[in-house]
């Protein structure tokens, strides 16, 4: 099931966007995410329209857009990869959208892949300059 983020999801899927972020970029410092845990949890979440998929009362992976239709998050629990959560995820705001953008780095390829698979189309490269990697920013029109 798909739902609205909640407050007491705070936790839960903060603990996914850590463990992701961890596992999708391994060449970027760990610091670098602990460093912007705080922001993310106390700033973004509120700012941002986020979805959580859910099975059995527990969250399995999460959205979060803003600005109408940039997608600054989308992760799925790491053993639950592969499993068509973040596929319902994205398809679920494709309903809600006309036109979804994201950033993804290059060197995070299986993110690349699914995106393209998700009808998305690089639009730019750029560097990120917190990180000084070079990402696309991707585009998905209706």
């Amino acid at each position: 099931m798909i739902r609205k983020f909640r407050e007491d999801d705070t936790v839960k899927v903060m603990t996914i966007w850590t463990k992701g972020n961890f596992k999708a970029h391994p060449f970027i410092e760990k610091d670098y995410w602990l460093e912007n845990f705080n922001k993310v949890k106390e700033e973004y979440l509120w700012k941002a329209e986020t979805y959580v998929y859910t099975e059995d009362d527990e969250i399995k992976g999460f959205i979060s857009l803003l600005d109408g239709g940039y997608i600054g998050a989308l992760f799925v629990k790491t053993d639950n990869l592969r499993q068509g959560i973040g596929k319902r995820l994205l398809n679920y705001v494709k309903e809600k959208y006309d036109k979804l953008t994201l950033n993804v780095y290059e060197k995070n390829v299986d993110a690349i892949l699914f995106y393209v698979a998700m009808g998305f189309k690089n639009k730019k490269i750029q560097i990120d300059e917190n990180t000084g990697e070079k990402e696309y920013i991707m585009e998905w029109e209706k």
